[in-house]
């Protein structure tokens, strides 16, 4: 089953659950399209491939205190770029 089947056999599922209902207003024709075909190609409703794309745009919210957390190693960025460059020269 691939991941497209899954969601869209899961989607009348999450109807029955308590979730927010968002209305989206002044979506632009073209913008719409796009969406459409894209649904398409995943073999997925707009509703459902519109939810996916929403819920992986949000989980970026969560990027910055992700970080944040990360310990400061003191490392001059400097460095970090130039040992990548020798890196690359030897490929």
């Amino acid at each position: 089953m691939t991941a497209a089947e899954a969601w869209r056999d899961a989607t009348p599922l999450l109807a029955f659950c308590n979730m927010r209902t968002l209305y989206l207003r002044n979506v632009p024709d073209e913008v719409g399209e796009r969406l459409e075909r894209l649904a398409a190609r995943e073999g997925m409703s707009l509703s459902a491939y519109a939810v996916r794309e929403l819920g992986a745009i949000a989980r970026r919210a969560d990027n910055p205190s992700l970080l944040a957390a990360l310990p400061d190693l003191d490392i001059d960025p400097r460095h970090v770029v130039a040992d990548l460059a020798r890196g690359c020269d030897g490929r």
